[in-house]
């Protein structure tokens, strides 16, 4: 399937005046083809990329949805992407940008295999590093299992240098 891709796209072009339009990182076709093809259905569909992108998804997407008026909004992204991460943020600030609610849900895809619908104040708080450190520092043990599980970069860093509590 070839989709649009949203920073291409005319904010009054057919695929934004859908019922449901859906925003997925551009990777998301390779790396779960099942799971696009199931949040695609009976959906319009952009596909975006930040960090191949210059970064307008801010804009544009509250553009579009000023524009064309989709009645629902899904971001879906890859869990654990530094970039994918702008995607979702891009949601919120559309809200901030126009003024007003708009009806949108927020989805990561976990580890490449698993879709999970997050809360938009998740992306709201992946944007105050000082309040994600005060949930690590209370909640070390968990953050420590959960990043164990999903984050190659996590396991090499623990590899390569002394725990935090080791260095205090």
């Amino acid at each position: 399937m070839s989709c649009p891709r949203l920073l291409s796209t005319w904010v009054k072009a057919p695929v934004f005046k859908a019922k449901r339009l859906v925003v997925a990182s551009a990777c998301l076709p390779y790396v779960n083809e099942a799971v696009f093809k199931e949040v695609s259905k009976g959906a319009s569909v952009v596909l975006a990329c930040p960090e191949a992108e210059p970064a307008m998804h801010y804009g544009k997407l509250a553009s579009a949805i000023r524009s064309s008026e989709p009645e629902e909004v899904w971001v879906v992204t890859i869990d654990g992407s530094p970039h994918c991460v702008a995607l979702q943020a891009a949601a919120n600030e559309a809200e901030y940008i126009l003024g007003r609610r708009i009806n949108k849900r927020h989805f990561v895809v976990v580890d490449g295999e698993r879709l999970v619908e997050i809360e938009a104040d998740a992306v709201r708080l992946a944007r105050y590093l000082s309040l994600v450190d005060k949930l690590l520092k209370d909640n070390r043990k968990f953050v420590e299992e959960e990043l164990s599980r999903h984050s190659l970069e996590y396991k090499r860093a623990r590899e390569a240098a002394p725990s935090p509590e080791a260095t205090r």
